[in-house]
């Protein structure tokens, strides 16, 4: 099997340094160049020092000519900066884009939520997603050139609530309530950032429904439900790096009992290796799912208000961000989905 040549752009942040965390693991791809924006001539240990193998590589400036040439590019960019470059690079680069700038199908949405022009809609990165038909989204990845993966509240908060959608189970009345680490910010100093204000303390942010992953959740979860839904999204700050616990829940159709929720997302994910359907009784933890590519899920009824209720826990950096990433790459270029992915975490 031809060894693919690999760069990734915005790699002193932390997107792109988690992508080089996992490349280096990958027996398929060789790691080419790495390209940063203010950052360009530093070594990548400054940045990354965890990264040992790649510490001396000197990151060079994020331009098309630094990109072309490689199989495979990896764009961990700020919202908005990935659609000018990707229009640069040859046809024949597999591009992967971790930024928002190509998820959302709507121009309406992107232009309400962003508020710049629409640049068009790439395959949705989010292989184990229910769309239309019941069937799964991965089967829009195989042999795709052109990737957007998910946000990383869409992938918790969408996973937890598509099977319960596409099999009718919910019908609407959307509330998601979702804690992030500090590093699903970014690496740029942000004063509500510093240990002195983050650490003991939570926080929500992006309250009204005016945070923009809202559009990409309703995206998702309408393409299970092939009817249009709404959601209400809350997300807050938790003072740990990385990490999101999302609290997901809506109407309960009538008569649905908890063993009934159970069976229809077992049925879901018996097949899939990165989501994790728990036993009975055991609740997601962001601690279990650290440095893994996992998602996990818990899910019950309150019948007393008849809702259902799914929290699902995933590491924002891994699954939310740069181990989807990988996974698409491997879907796209033929590999098997869950090279050079970890299913296990970090402890303690």
């Amino acid at each position: 099997m031809q060894v693919l040549s690999v760069a990734v752009a915005g790699a002193s942040g932390y997107a792109g340094g988690e992508i080089l965390r996992l490349l280096i693991g990958h027996p398929e791809v060789t790691i080419g160049a790495v390209t940063a924006a203010s950052s360009a001539g530093d070594p990548l240990g400054r940045h990354h020092p965890h990264l040992a193998p790649l510490a001396d590589r000197v990151l060079q400036p994020t331009t098309a000519e630094t990109l072309a040439g490689h199989d495979v590019v990896f764009l961990a960019l700020p919202h908005g900066a990935s659609a000018a470059l990707a229009r640069q690079l040859p046809d024949d680069v597999t591009v992967i884009d971790c930024g928002a700038d190509f998820r959302l199908v709507d121009p309406a949405a992107w232009q309400e939520f962003y508020g710049s022009e629409h640049a068009g809609s790439w395959a949705y990165g989010m292989p184990e997603l229910v769309i239309e038909g019941g069937v799964k989204q991965r089967t829009q990845l195989a042999g795709a050139t052109h990737i957007a993966v998910p946000g990383c509240y869409p992938t918790a908060s969408s996973l937890a609530l598509a099977p319960a959608f596409a099999t009718g189970l919910a019908t609407g009345d959307v509330v998601i309530v979702a804690a992030s680490g500090t590093s699903g910010a970014g690496k740029s100093l942000k004063p509500h950032l510093l240990a002195a204000e983050a650490m003991g303390s939570m926080s929500p942010y992006g309250v009204g429904g005016v945070h923009r992953h809202t559009p990409e959740i309703e995206q998702n979860l309408s393409r299970a439900a092939e009817h249009t839904i709404a959601v209400s999204f809350t997300p807050t700050l938790a003072p740990m790096p990385r990490g999101i616990l999302a609290t997901c829940s809506a109407q309960l159709a009538h008569g649905t009992t908890a063993e009934q929720a159970r069976a229809a997302y077992l049925n879901a994910y018996d097949d899939e290796t990165f989501v994790q359907v728990l036993p009975e009784g055991v609740w997601p933890t962001t601690a279990a799912v650290l440095g893994s590519n996992n998602v996990q899920l818990q899910v019950t009824v309150d019948e007393r208000v008849g809702r259902l209720i799914v929290v699902a826990a995933i590491d924002n950096l891994t699954k939310g961000t740069g181990g989807g990433a990988v996974q698409c790459l491997n879907l796209a270029r033929g590999f098997d989905e869950h090279l050079g992915l970890p299913t296990t975490g970090v402890a303690p």
